[in-house]
């Protein structure tokens, strides 16, 4: 909830700023239970104890990497659940966050879109992961950098609302306290949907999964841009409005003989040769079920070597392979 809803919440005859203590111990001190809220009186606690819940996702299991990224299996109100994924850096720490249970979109090469869709999250759930890998690690965003990519299970434009009001929570100083320039919403290319999000007064950073440097290539690997083409998406991502630090980010899911020639290199700086963009090379992380292989690092640097005469261009090095934790893989296993 927002704070204009959790006025709503409280006694009628309570003053306003009780609502103001109510949202700054959820987001700001991150109180595991309402009871806890030890600036409230002892009555209101009571009350909203036996009214009201966090509505925190639980812990049902934690998978540790040897590089120290954690993967959460969080569970929800109706038992369903997703995956978290904490990343920590020497200068920062990231969180990857779901949007939905499941994923709608497809992805050929993507262990989520074998288990379909099964639901959109509330925002209260997109924000409760953040809450609950932040007290469960000790990241206090006035201390340290920490960043949030909404890259976990889920195509996050297929659920917009939910997603800019727990973006809204987030970056409220008031609430968790974060700048926009530290969250990241990851699409496949919903066109209207990205029209949509420029229009909001706040609102995450936009990557863009690309994946291909061709249609053809493009529909064959994520089967949902049948509907909206790479050149209408090129036009969206042309007209959408940056911020004056903003630059879109690219992701390009590198699959070894099938994406990763010179000649695609070539096609995906063509394409991009008009956008204040910077590329991000993912090396295909394999698992059960998906038919594709990983390019050998050589093919991968040829790669990256012909799209940085042109733009950035990164290598993003996977982490949480052992645990099944690294990107395009989050799909409950046990590992």
């Amino acid at each position: 909830m927002e704070l204009s809803e959790l006025r709503q919440v409280l006694p009628a005859d309570e003053p306003a700023y009780r609502a103001e203590q109510l949202y700054r111990a959820i987001y700001r001190q991150k109180v595991g239970e309402l009871v806890q809220i030890s600036s409230l009186p002892a009555k209101i606690r009571t009350e909203l104890s036996q009214n009201a819940e966090l509505g925190l996702p639980e812990v049902d299991q934690v998978y540790n990497s040897t590089d120290g990224t954690r993967r959460y299996l969080l569970r929800l109100a109706d038992n369903r659940t997703v995956e978290t994924v904490l990343m920590p850096e020497e200068d920062r720490d990231t969180v990857c966050i779901s949007s939905q249970v499941g994923c709608p979109v497809d992805c050929k090469f993507c262990m989520t879109a074998l288990m379909g869709l099964e639901r959109s999250l509330t925002a209260g759930e997109i924000v409760g992961q953040v809450l609950f890998v932040a007290r469960d690690n000790g990241l206090l965003v006035d201390n340290r950098r920490f960043n949030i990519v909404m890259m976990g299970m889920g195509e996050p434009l297929l659920n917009l609302p939910n997603v800019l009001k727990a973006t809204r929570i987030l970056c409220d100083p008031n609430a968790v306290g974060m700048s926009e320039r530290r969250i990241t919403v990851s699409t496949s290319g919903i066109i209207p949907k990205i029209e949509e999000l420029g229009k909001q007064a706040v609102r995450p950073k936009l990557a863009i999964s690309l994946n291909a440097s061709t249609e053809e290539s493009r529909q064959e690997l994520m089967p949902i841009t049948r509907k909206w083409h790479l050149k209408d998406l090129i036009e969206a991502c042309r007209a959408y409005p940056l911020r004056e630090w903003e630059k879109l980010t690219f992701e390009y899911v590198l699959l070894g003989g099938v994406n990763d020639s010179d000649a695609d290199a070539r096609r995906v700086v063509q394409l991009l040769a008009h956008l204040d963009c910077k590329v991000n090379l993912i090396a295909l992380n394999p698992g059960p079920g998906i038919p594709y292989l990983t390019p050998d690092p050589e093919r991968v640097a040829s790669f990256q070597n012909i799209v940085k005469r042109a733009m950035p261009c990164f290598i993003r090095r996977p982490r949480g392979l052992d645990i099944y934790a690294a990107c395009g893989q989050l799909k409950r296993n046990t590992a």
